[in-house]
């Protein structure tokens, strides 16, 4: 695995700090923001607790919030019927984010130099777009709770900016079977099991508002249904000890990256299995370290009618696999550290584009109807095709830190730091750095106000990415992807 050397690590810190210092002083001046995630001043209310009882700063949990969630939003007392919840108030949150933002990025652009008819905008350049303005995110309608002791779930309806709704979260958990912390189970659309949750991070940017291991796709390669950071269909079984420090969990999924109406692999399954361990370290507080892995088979080729894919057709499976480990450090009672690995590997087939054949296409046609390379659409693995000669697996690492400093519940700072690394790529003879990335994420968060009814955040975020070789082509030749986006709002939830 690439390990990086101490200069480098020098320069991250460097980096890193830079952007904390930068984003301290905008404090004063943020405006807005949003991003859908979970967190609901309805639970606050039920039992009477401030939000900082569960959150480091809502919506990501720190280790009583984590043990909250473990038992299917209960505290395990009288008080976890629905019976308790304050019948004035329905256990509702709605969120929706007016934001500011900047964003840069490179972009190839018509010079109108040398007109000809064959060419009637000219010769290209790369050039630098800057955009600024005010904008929306999208709308949440978070409801969760229990529907009576040991049952529990979760509903969250989600719009994009012009409303157009899907549901994000939909899912039913069964607590404390045969009497046990360790046999529960739920069923539906849901966040994987990880320690570090996408679905529970602050970042609000493009490119900062995931983390890019969890995402990571090699360039040309076909496999989209490996992403972690995505909720996923399927039946998961949790188990912890009664303190909650023994953690493991074992989910069941269809290999369509959450997809619904069975439209991509609907006869491929992938399984995510976790453990972590968490020591009691007294003054340093609890201590966790933790193993993943997500491996599975998915589609590379789909039946067609008249040379179109098929929805839900897929066969061909192909295997896939991502591994890691995470752990989640904390050094007294004000900074913490996170850390994912992640070991990733495609089939062959993935690597040469293979996989999603009814795929969305590049033009924004609802789906490929010709899937070639020349419209923008994955090829189809049809019977008769066969690999080249030069095709392997393409297997990557990935790393993630994420470093949070809590001044106080109401005032935290985020710095976060992720590299992908190309090991093999899957054609012989292409770049080994092509696709690399390197993204930097910097964050300061104001609570000016958390109670059970509601909650705000005054949020300032930087992010700087860059990637090998994905930017616009001009000629023969292809620019990196170099973009940074400041943003500044408001977070709020009620």
């Amino acid at each position: 695995m690439h390990v990086l050397s101490r200069s480098s690590l020098r320069k991250v810190v460097h980096c890193a700090a830079s952007i904390l210092s930068f984003a301290v002083i905008l404090i004063p001046f943020v405006l807005a923001s949003g991003k859908p995630a979970k967190a609901l001043p309805a639970f606050a209310r039920k039992y009477g607790l401030r939000c900082s009882a569960c959150h480091e700063t809502w919506p990501i949990l720190n280790n009583f919030g984590l043990k909250f969630r473990d038992n299917g939003y209960q505290i395990m007392n009288d008080h976890d019927a629905p019976i308790w919840q304050n019948p004035s108030y329905w256990p509702v949150t709605f969120r929706i984010t007016p934001i500011w933002h900047r964003f840069s990025d490179l972009q190839a652009v018509d010079t109108y130099t040398g007109v000809s008819t064959a060419n009637p905008y000219g010769t290209q350049a790369v050039e630098r777009i800057t955009s600024s303005g005010f904008d929306l995110s999208g709308l949440d309608f978070h409801t969760g709770g229990t529907l009576e002791k040991n049952i529990s779930f979760y509903v969250l309806p989600s719009s994009d900016p012009t409303a157009a709704f899907h549901f994000e979260t939909v899912m039913v958990r069964f607590d404390n079977l045969f009497g046990s912390s360790w046999f529960n189970v739920k069923m539906g659309r849901f966040e994987l099991n990880n320690l570090l949750s996408e679905k529970r991070m602050v970042g609000l940017t493009a490119n900062g508002g995931i983390y890019q291991t969890y995402h990571f796709i090699p360039v040309g390669d076909g496999n989209i249904f490996g992403q972690m950071g995505d909720n996923q269909l399927g039946l998961e079984y949790v188990g912890h000890s009664v303190n909650d420090r023994t953690r493991v969990s074992a989910s069941l999924l269809s290999s369509n990256d959450g997809n619904v109406n069975l439209t991509l692999g609907a006869n491929s399954y992938s399984g995510f299995f976790t453990f972590d361990q968490a020591i009691d370290a007294g003054k340093w507080d609890v201590q966790r370290l933790g193993a993943y892995a997500f491996v599975g088979d998915a589609a590379t080729y789909y039946k067609t009618s008249a040379g179109v894919p098929i929805p839900g057709s897929g066969i061909g499976n192909k295997g896939f696999s991502r591994v890691g480990i995470t752990t989640q450090f904390y050094f007294g009672p004000h900074f913490d550290v996170n850390f994912v690995t992640q070991h990733g590997e495609d089939n062959a087939w993935f690597g040469q584009g293979y996989g999603n054949a009814v795929a969305t296409d590049g033009n924004g046609g609802v789906n490929c109807t010709t899937p070639t390379a020349a419209n923008g659409c994955p090829p189809n693995n049809t019977p008769g095709t066969v690999l080249s000669a030069l095709a392997r697996s393409p297997i990557w690492n990935g790393y993630t830190i994420e470093a949070r400093y809590v001044y106080s519940p109401q005032l935290i700072f985020i710095g976060v730091y992720e590299a992908e690394r190309m090991q093999q790529q899957g054609t012989v003879g292409t770049p080994q750095n092509l696709g690399n990335i390197n993204n930097y994420n910097a964050i300061v968060r104001w609570n000016p106000f958390m109670t059970s009814r509601a909650g705000l955040a005054l949020q300032a975020e930087f992010n700087v990415f860059h990637q090998i070789g994905t930017g616009p082509t001009v000629g023969a030749t292809t620019a990196n992807t170099n973009t940074s986006e400041l943003l500044l709002g408001t977070d709020f939830d009620f």
